[in-house]
C-alpha cells in the first residue's frame, strides 16, 4: 500500500531541511519515500510539481538553485532561517486536541486544511499525535462523547463561527423529556470526556452549559449573522468544571427533609439531626455532594419535602429545576 500524501510531503520537508545544498529532483525522486511509486517519468514530474505547490501554499519557504558551481543542474532546498518559527509550545493536552480536532472533519475541504495545519506543526517540531488512549479513533462516531452527536457539533461550530444564536431541543437526562432552548453559544470544550455547549440561554437569561449527547439533532441556527459575540474573560472550561465537576470528597450539603419523607436521601445521609422548617417537622441531614448536577436533579425529584439549606448553588440549580418541572421548560 502506498504511503500518504501527507507522509510523502513531510519526508520531502524533512529531507530538504537536512541539507545544506540543492538536491535535484531525480535525487529527491530516489531517496524520498513516495516518490519511487510513480511509475514514469512524466507521472513524477507532475507529482513533484503538486508537491512543490503544496509546501508553498503552506507557507515553506522552498528554494530553487545550482546543486553547485561546477554543476548547474537545479536543485531544492527549504532555506532553514527563513522556515524557523518561534518557539511553538503545546501542553500535553494542547497537543492532543489538535491531534482529534482534525479527525473531526471528514469532508474533502476540510481534511486538506487539518493535514495542512498539522505537517507544519510536526515540522516545527511539535508532537501533536493523539494520546494511546485516542490513537484508534479514525471517525467522529468513535470520539469520545460524541457519539451520534457529529452533526450538532458541526451547526454549533458553524453558529459559533458567524456569530448566530442557536434553537434546539435539550434534556437534562434520558428519562427527561426535550424542551425548546435559544442560545447565544460562546464555544464547545470537552470535559472528562464529555463535550459541552456553554452560552448564553435566552430561555434562562443566565449562563448554561449543555452536554451535546442530550441535545436533538435538530439544531437550527437563528438570527442575524455576526450578532453573538464571547464576552470579554468568559473561561469556557472554568464554567463548564463548576456545572458539571464533581465536589471534592470532604464537600456536604446540608439539606431539611420532611418526616418520614426522603427515604432515599436519608439512607445517604452523613448525620442527622431534627429540624422543624416552616412549621413542618423533619430533620437536617448532611449530604456528600458529589456531583452536583446528578444530587440537584435528585432533590428537585422530592418537590416541597426536600429543601437545600447549603451550598447556594446547589440551591439554586434545585429551584430552577422545580421551576421547570412546574411547566417552565428542564434545566442543563
Amino acid at each position: 500500500m502506498g504511503i500518504s500524501k501527507v507522509e510523502r510531503l513531510m519526508n520531502l520537508v524533512i529531507a530538504l531541511l537536512s541539507t545544506r545544498t540543492f538536491i535535484t529532483a531525480e535525487r529527491i525522486r530516489e531517496t524520498v519515500s513516495g516518490y519511487s511509486e510513480s511509475a514514469t517519468d512524466e507521472a513524477f514530474s507532475r507529482m513533484f510539481e503538486r508537491d512543490k505547490n503544496e509546501l508553498r501554499d503552506l507557507g515553506i519557504p522552498l528554494e530553487t538553485g545550482r546543486v553547485s558551481a561546477l554543476d548547474p543542474t537545479e536543485g531544492y532546498r527549504i532555506n532553514r532561517e527563513a522556515y524557523a518559527l518561534a518557539p511553538v509550545e503545546l501542553t500535553a493536552d494542547e497537543a492532543a486536541a489538535v491531534a482529534m480536532a482534525t479527525q473531526l472533519w471528514e469532508s474533502p475541504e476540510m481534511v486538506t486544511l487539518t493535514q495542512g495545519a498539522l505537517l507544519k506543526l510536526r515540522a516545527a517540531g511539535v508532537d501533536v499525535d493523539a494520546p494511546e488512549s485516542a490513537v484508534a479513533i479514525t471517525t467522529t462516531a468513535a470520539l469520545p462523547g460524541l457519539r451520534g452527536s457529529e452533526d450538532v457539533l458541526g451547526i454549533l461550530l458553524a453558529a459559533i463561527d458567524s456569530g448566530q444564536a442557536v434553537e434546539f431541543r435539550h434534556r437534562a437526562s434520558r428519562s427527561d423529556p426535550y424542551t425548546v432552548r435559544v442560545v447565544e453559544p460562546w464555544g464547545v470544550v470537552t470535559y472528562r470526556g464529555r463535550w459541552y455547549l456553554v452560552g448564553h440561554d435566552r430561555t434562562r437569561d443566565a449562563t448554561r452549559t449543555f452536554r451535546l449527547s442530550r441535545i436533538d439533532a435538530d439544531v437550527a441556527p437563528i438570527g442575524p449573522r455576526n450578532a453573538v459575540q464571547r464576552p470579554d474573560g468568559v473561561d469556557l472550561r472554568d464554567i463548564v468544571h463548576r456545572a458539571v465537576a464533581e465536589w471534592p470528597p470532604s464537600a456536604q450539603a446540608r439539606v431539611w427533609v420532611a418526616h418520614d419523607r426522603a427515604t432515599a436521601l436519608r439512607r445517604q445521609a452523613a448525620s442527622v439531626a431534627p429540624r422543624t422548617l416552616a412549621g413542618r417537622a423533619g430533620d437536617e441531614i448532611a449530604l456528600d455532594i458529589g456531583r452536583q448536577d446528578r444530587l440537584a436533579r435528585e432533590i428537585a425529584g422530592y418537590g416541597a419535602d426536600a429543601i437545600v439549606l447549603e451550598p447556594g448553588s446547589l440551591r439554586d440549580d434545585v429551584i430552577e429545576r422545580l421551576r421547570a418541572q412546574a411547566g417552565e421548560g428542564v434545566p442543563a
